[in-house]
Order: structure tokens, then sequence, then C-alpha cells
């Protein structure tokens, strides 16, 4: 059956398959969200993704819902169901994975609906170490008529594996950028979790080797607390493991066991996973976050949106410059780059955020840097990126209309 013309009577249709949806948390849950969002302002969209996604997304969009985990009954189901909206009627026009784990099942589904193949990847997707990733996965990346790469370090890594430059165009994840709020706004996130008034440093996200948090407490923060006593250090985040590479499991356990022995274990507290507006609280209760991303063999950091999230809440980031992290975190402007390693110029710019708290300069300048991000920025670009790719289609088939 062959397919309307791209700019015909009708809207494109996109598929977007992936497991990065909520219910499940993180930025490539929140990524995907907004992708499936804007592309349904100009297309009809239908999502492929795990159980529940369907109640985060408006009505317009049509989800088919599979096991999250195992990993392998999502790859059965994900297979199943893609398969199965590329053979019925209403075929898409394109069809859009959310990272490379899903590349070989969007592929599959594009050439059933004879559409166009695009991936949004990270930097992960392209360096996972495991040999059957490589051996089956990478194929069907380098074989995707289009890759959106989360930064520009993420393109590199595409063509390291193949993929071909010309396909590649780098396209930023999003962030929602709040109202500013007063500082007689009611803040309860200290009182909650009973943090008192003290200079207060946060680090979010998952508990993975390669963020680098133990190597901090052990480096950096020992040095903070020297010269701020009273400092506190608020990890929040899970250990939920990482599908592609090591799992986090018991790494919360060795930094608390690790902050004990060095005689700071006031100074650090984990509170777990948070629902958003407790986020938005901590972001706002904070001087500073903290990202001290490591380089690790077989891993990468590919973008870093949460130094984006926390520049549009006012909150400067200190940050490793590794991997994607430059593309998300501006010298100067939105928080600090540090060389990889250098922990005693980590603990320095921390000591100068913490001393500064709410005058800290970067405030205001990190906030302009997130409105550069804005979920409205990426879905202009983004739905551009799709009808470029559905044009290309018709031209080559003949259908386009001029």
């Amino acid at each position: 059956m062959s397919l309307e013309p791209a700019t015909g009577s009708r809207p494109l249709r996109v598929l977007l398959v992936t497991r990065n949806l909520p219910p499940l948390r993180g930025g490539m849950e929140r990524l995907n969200r907004h992708m499936a969002m804007e592309l349904a302002q100009e297309f009809g969209v239908c999502v492929v993704g795990p159980r529940g996604a369907g109640e985060f997304l408006p009505a317009q969009i049509r989800v088919d819902e599979v096991r999250a985990a195992p990993l392998w009954k999502f790859f059965g189901g994900a297979l199943w169901r893609s398969v199965r909206a590329a053979s019925r009627g209403g075929r898409p026009d394109i069809v859009l994975g959310g990272s490379g784990l899903v590349a070989p099942f969007v592929w599959l589904a594009g050439r059933i609906a004879n559409a166009r193949v695009a991936l949004y990847v990270h930097g992960l997707d392209l360096i996972a170490p495991h040999f059957v990733y490589r051996l089956f996965w990478r194929p069907f990346i380098r074989r995707a008529d289009a890759c959106f790469a989360n930064s520009a370090n993420t393109k590199a890594l595409a063509c390291s594996i193949g993929v071909d430059a010309r396909r590649i165009s780098v396209l930023h994840p999003g962030v929602d950028l709040p109202e500013l709020e007063l500082p007689s706004v009611p803040n309860d996130f200290r009182g909650r979790f009973g943090l008192g008034d003290g200079p207060l440093l946060l680090a979010v996200g998952r508990l993975i080797a390669r963020k680098g948090l133990l190597e901090f407490v052990e480096a950096a923060l020992t040095k903070i607390v020297t010269e701020i006593p009273d400092v506190r250090l608020v990890v929040l985040g899970d250990e939920t493991p990482d599908l592609l590479h090591e799992s986090g499991a018991g790494l919360a356990e060795r930094i608390r066991r690790r902050a004990t022995e060095l005689g700071i274990a006031d100074t650090v507290r984990f509170i777990g996973p948070q629902d958003d507006a407790t986020l938005a609280d901590a972001w706002r209760a904070a001087d500073a976050h903290v990202f001290p991303v490591r380089e690790v063999a077989g891993d990468i950091e590919g973008f870093g949106m949460v130094a984006v999230e926390a520049a549009a809440h006012g909150l400067p980031t200190v940050a490793f410059a590794v991997g994607g992290v430059p593309d998300a975190v501006c010298d100067g402007v939105s928080g600090y780059l540090v060389p990889p390693g250098d922990h005693a110029q980590f603990a320095a710019h921390c000591i100068e955020l913490l001393r500064a708290r709410t005058s800290a300069p970067l405030r205001a300048s990190a906030r302009r840097f997130a409105e550069g991000f804005a979920w409205k920025t990426f879905g202009v670009q983004l739905r551009a990126q799709i009808r470029g790719l559905a044009a290309d289609t018709a031209l080559a088939s003949g259908e386009f209309k001029p």
C-alpha cells in the first residue's frame, strides 16, 4: 500500500517507540514524553511505550503499552506492537525511536510501513560494551535515515561507530522553565528533611558509578567541609539499574560507609527519588548543584540534562567537563566546568558558591542560559527535522508537490 503524499490532505503520521516514558522516572523519560507532545502539535502520533504511559500523554496520542520489565519482555512486546502499528491502517510516515535500545524494532517497522526511520541517540546507546548489543544493535543504528544526537559529543560518538555524519543532527533536550518565585514564597524542603538553614549542596540523578558521587565525597566534600563545616549534601535519586551497563546496586551504602570513615557521615543525606514538586523545592532550596561525572570506559554522560534543569531554577552547577556535559553547562555562566578529575578545583568552586549563596551572580545568568533550552524551542526544531525527513522521502518517490 502506498503512502499518501507527505504534504497532502492529512498530517504526517509518526510512530514513536520507546521504553523511556513515565511512569518511569528520569531525564530520558521526560525527554520522550515531550517528544511525543511536541510532535502531536502538528502530526498524528502513535506511541509504543511502557505500561501506564498513556496516563501521562494527551488524549489525542494513541498509546500501545507493553511491560517495561524484565527487559526481554519489553523487547518482545515492543517488537510485536511496532510491527502491528506499521502493518495496519494509518501506517506511519516516520518511525522514531526514543533511544538506540529500540533501533532494531523501529527499523523493521519502517521497512514494513515503507516509512523513514529516525533515532534519538544518547551517548551510551553508541558505546555500550555488551557484545550482543554491539553485534545486533549498532548495525540498525547505522541504517537509520536520521539520527538526532543529544550533544556534540554524542554526534562524534555516532560518527565513530560508522553513522554517516550527514544523517546526524544535534538536538539538545529541552527543559521546563518555571516561574522564578520570590524568596517569600514558602518552601518546606529544608524543614521536611531536617536540613536546617546552612549551606546546601544538591546531587540529583541515578546512583551509578559514572555519576562520580563516591569519588566526590572522598576527594572534594572533605575539602569543602574543612572550609564550611555546616554544609550538607543532599542526594536525590535511587539505584535503578542501568540497562546497558552496570547496576548501581549498593553504591549508596558504600558512600555512607565511606562518609562515616571520613568523619562526615552527618554531612550526607540520601532522600531517594522524589516527585516533581519536591524536586522543584530542592532546586530552590539548594545553594549549588554538583555533577561530578567521571570518564568511565564503555560508559558516557551523553548530555547532562539535570544541569540545565538546575539552571532553569536559577541554580548553578559545578561539573567535570566530560562527555556531553559541556553542552549542558556554560562555564562562568550557568556554573563551572572543571577539568576531569580535578577535585581540588571542583571543591574550590563549590566553596565559592556556598559562601555567596543566594547572592551568587551566576544565578541570574544560569536562568538566561536555560531559556535557550525551552521545550518550545526543542519542539520547533524536532518538527522541522521530521518535516524535512518526510519531504526527502516524498521527493525521492515523486509524490512531493512544492
